[in-house]
């Protein structure tokens, strides 16, 4: 059986991808599942594929539902259509568009095919990371995570110890009494 690799390119950074090996004879709707949990997305959204070329042209639709929306082609369904059915060149290429409100774009294309199946992996499967995933609804909740962990972890509360009104005008402090001796004096004690 045909195991094919596809490299999947967040289309917005192509630094930014997953390679996922998968039979020929499993289905899109496999293929759409382990990109999702690839780039870490829920599965809340409708999506599609398109058949493309080398310049990244959208050919037929092979989508997860038919839509509410005009088609020039009826679609196929992912459920129903192997990934070795669409395979026309060594290199095959499809965009996969998933969440239409958000628009989340990914630019697939076929890497190598072997005949040899791993048997320590359960296909489809991710055999390669590289970069960080975008957030699927934005930073906001792990900016704002990080930054608390940051709060907490340093204490930057305004008020806080070791922030606040030290080295003020008219005040004289510790530190600053050390720092007038060492200056007075400071070579000869080195």
């Amino acid at each position: 059986m045909a195991i094919l690799k596809f490299r999947v390119y967040f289309e917005e950074d192509d630094s930014i991808y997953r390679d996922i090996a998968i039979r020929h004879k499993q289905t899109f709707l496999d293929l759409h599942t382990a990109l999702l949990k690839a780039y870490e997305f829920d599965s809340k959204h409708a999506a599609t594929f398109y058949r493309s070329n080398d310049s990244w042209q959208r050919g037929r639709e092979i989508s997860l539902a038919k839509y509410d929306k005009p088609y020039k082609v009826e679609p196929l369904l992912m459920a129903d259509t192997t990934i070795g059915s669409e395979i026309f060149d060594p290199n095959q290429k499809f965009i996969y568009q998933y969440d239409f409100v958000k628009n989340w774009v990914f630019l697939v294309e076929l890497i190598n095919v072997s005949k040899e199946e791993n048997p320590k992996l359960d296909y489809p499967a991710v055999v390669r990371v590289e970069g960080i995933a975008p957030s699927q609804y934005g930073t906001k909740g792990l900016v704002g995570d990080k930054l608390a962990e940051m709060e907490e972890k340093y204490d930057l509360q305004s008020g806080a110890e070791g922030f606040g009104t030290e080295g003020g005008e008219g005040e004289d402090t510790d530190a600053d009494e050390e720092g007038a001796d060492l200056a007075a004096g400071g070579e000869d004690e080195i």
